[in-house]
């Protein structure tokens, strides 16, 4: 929350650090797999975290955010050798009929609160108002990074976290986690408590189902309103099927 959510550095890497050597006192196994967790915030703490979708910048934070999912699922297999950090896309069955309404839910829950949240906050003005150069970009930036997200705090720190802690804690880690990195990312306001709500469903439902196809598919579900809602906020007589 310091370093990545409020950026205030010195103290956040302060933190980092602490915890980084604080790791000497504990259990080995342990520590090892929360090392690979302080890994990946040092990398999120050099990472711009912004709604730039400029090439460049796409190009710089993708490669950081790649390089903080990539390496604790490098060292996991490569190194530790015990698989701890892995991606489980498919259950191996069907959805039932509930998982399909529940994601027609999240559609209609997101249709009614994303616009509201926008236009009452004033936040979409944290996202670039996108022209014909770049909606492209905005769109694969927000799905994409949607997709990170559940692979990152969902299947990784989760994944991790849940092999040292009761799930409904490990599950909480994992929820602050996430909402630092959207509320740098631009959802401000009362943002966070609505990002900390979907990111304990989404650990919830991760741990229900086993299925990253599954909470990528709910994810990416709010984040095509997300995209729709910020052009109607920027451009008022573009995708006007919006009520609030």
């Amino acid at each position: 929350m310091v370093l990545i959510g409020l950026q205030l550095k010195p103290m956040g890497w302060s933190l980092l650090l602490l915890a980084g050597f604080s790791l000497l006192l504990a259990d080995k196994l342990f520590a090892k797999d929360m090392l690979l967790i302080v890994i990946a915030l040092a990398i999120l703490g050099i990472t711009p975290i912004t709604t730039d979708v400029s090439y460049s910048h796409m190009a710089v934070m993708g490669a950081a955010l790649l390089l903080a999912l990539a390496i604790p699922y490098g060292v996991s297999r490569f190194v530790y050798g015990d698989y701890r950090v892995r991606f489980r896309f498919h259950h191996g069955r069907s959805w039932y009929k509930t998982e399909v309404a529940y994601i027609a839910v999240a559609a209609l829950i997101s249709y009614l609160i994303i616009p509201f949240y926008l236009t009452s906050t004033g936040v979409y003005m944290n996202w670039p108002a996108a022209d014909s150069s770049s909606v492209a970009r905005l769109f694969t930036g927000t799905n994409v990074l949607g997709i990170w997200d559940e692979l990152f705090f969902i299947s990784t720190i989760l994944g991790l976290f849940r092999h040292y802690f009761k799930f409904h804690l490990a599950n909480v880690f994992q929820a602050v986690l996430f909402t630092a990195f959207l509320y740098e990312l631009g959802f401000q306001g009362w943002g966070p408590v609505m990002i900390f709500i979907f990111a304990l469903l989404q650990g919830y439902v991760f741990k229900k189902t086993e299925s990253l196809f599954y909470v990528i598919t709910i994810h990416l579900t709010v984040d095509v309103v997300l995209f729709l809602a910020l052009m109607h906020t920027h451009h008022p007589d573009m995708f006007a099927i919006f009520i609030t």
